[in-house]
C-alpha cells in the first residue's frame, strides 16, 4: 500500500504558504456568481415564457433544469469547500454565511457535512472511508451504467434522497452523504418527538427555500419554483454520481492521494455542470485539502511540471473506463 506524501517533498514551504492563503474576495465572487446564474436562469424563464410555443417552452424548462442543477452542485462545492475553511479567509463568512447561502438552499448542513466529510479525507479509498459506497461497484457494465443514470433523470435516485433526508432530520437515521443507512434506536421516542425533530434540523432549509419561492412571488412567478424542486431531484443527482464517480471509482486503495484519487479535465460544459469551482482537481485538493478553489490550477500545474502527476483524463474518458466491464 503507497505511504501518504510529505507536503515538503513537493513544494517549499513558500509555496506551501502561497497555495494555501485564502481570499474573501475569491469567496464572495463564487458565491454570489453562483446565485447569478440561478438567478439569471429565472429571469429567462420568465421574460421568454410567453413569446415561445409549447415546444420552445420544454426545451427552455429542459434548460433551465440542467443550468440550475449545475449550480445546486455548485452550491454543494461551496459547502465543501467551507468544510475545509478555505473559501473565505474570515471565520463567519466562511461558517454561518455559506452555511445559509450554499448548504441549506440544497437541504443540507455545513457543520453535520464538515464532520462527516473529514472522516472521508482522513480514511480515503479503506473501508472505513464513509464515501467508499458511493464509488463500489465500479467499472461495471454500460448497460448498468445507463441503468443507474436512467434512475438519476427519473428522479428515482432523488426521490430516495428526499426520502433519506426526511428519515435523517426526525433521527430516525444517522446523517450522511453517502448510499449507507445506520438506523438509530427508537427507544423512549412518542410520535410527536418526530415534527418536533424534523423542524429543528430542517429549519435552515424550510427559511432559505422559503426566502427563494418568496423572491419567485414577489417577481410574479411562483411558479418557477418548481424547477429548482424539480432540478434537485432529477439532473441534480445525476451530476453528483458522475462528479463523485470521476474523483476515486475505480483507483486503487492507498494511503497516498496521488494513487486513491483522481484529477479530471474539465471543458467549459463539464464546469457547467459537473465541476463547477475546480472540483475537478481533485488530486491535488486531497494532497492539501486547506488550497482555495481558485489555486488548484496553478497547484495542478506545478506538479505536472516536476513530474508528480500525469495529464488527466477526460470526464468522457472516465465513463468509459468505469463501464468498460463486460458480462
Amino acid at each position: 500500500m503507497n505511504t501518504r506524501v510529505a507536503m515538503s517533498d513537493l513544494f517549499s514551504r513558500e509555496e506551501i504558504t502561497a497555495l494555501t492563503s485564502k481570499s474573501d474576495l475569491h469567496g464572495g465572487w463564487a458565491v454570489l456568481s453562483t446565485w447569478a446564474v440561478i438567478g439569471g436562469t429565472f429571469a429567462t424563464v420568465a421574460m421568454s415564457w410567453e413569446y415561445l410555443p409549447a415546444w420552445g417552452k420544454l426545451l427552455l424548462c429542459a434548460a433551465a433544469l440542467v443550468i440550475l442543477a449545475g449550480r445546486q452542485l455548485a452550491l454543494a462545492i461551496l459547502m465543501h469547500d467551507a468544510s475545509h475553511q478555505s473559501l473565505f479567509k474570515t471565520k463567519w463568512l466562511n461558517d454561518t454565511l455559506t452555511d445559509w447561502l450554499c448548504a441549506r438552499p440544497i437541504w443540507n448542513d455545513l457543520h453535520k457535512y464538515r464532520v462527516h466529510h473529514m472522516r472521508h479525507h482522513s480514511k480515503t479509498s479503506t473501508v472505513d472511508d464513509p464515501d467508499v459506497s458511493l464509488v463500489a461497484g465500479f467499472p461495471t457494465t454500460k448497460k448498468s451504467l445507463m441503468r443507474k443514470f436512467i434512475r438519476d433523470l427519473s428522479g428515482v435516485t432523488g426521490f430516495k434522497f428526499a426520502v433519506g433526508r426526511v428519515l435523517m432530520d426526525i433521527e430516525k437515521m444517522e446523517w450522511t452523504v453517502s448510499n449507507d443507512r445506520r438506523w438509530i434506536s427508537q427507544q423512549g421516542r412518542y410520535w410527536s418527538d418526530y415534527p418536533k425533530t424534523f423542524l429543528k434540523n430542517s429549519a435552515g432549509a424550510i427559511v432559505t427555500n422559503a426566502a427563494l419561492f418568496s423572491a419567485l412571488w414577489a417577481a410574479g412567478h411562483p411558479k418557477l419554483y418548481a424547477l429548482w424542486i424539480l432540478a434537485y431531484l432529477t439532473p441534480f443527482p445525476l451530476f453528483l454520481r458522475v462528479r463523485s464517480m470521476a474523483e476515486h471509482a475505480g483507483m486503487p486503495t492507498s494511503n497516498s492521494a496521488l494513487t486513491n484519487t483522481r484529477t479530471t479535465k474539465a471543458g467549459y460544459l463539464a464546469r457547467a455542470l459537473v465541476a463547477p469551482i475546480h472540483v475537478n482537481y481533485h488530486k491535488e485538493h486531497h494532497l492539501m485539502a486547506t488550497v482555495p478553489y481558485f489555486k488548484l490550477p496553478k497547484m495542478h500545474q506545478m506538479l505536472r511540471e516536476r513530474g508528480h502527476v500525469s495529464e488527466p483524463p477526460t470526464y468522457w474518458q472516465v465513463l468509459n473506463e468505469l463501464s468498460n466491464r463486460v458480462d
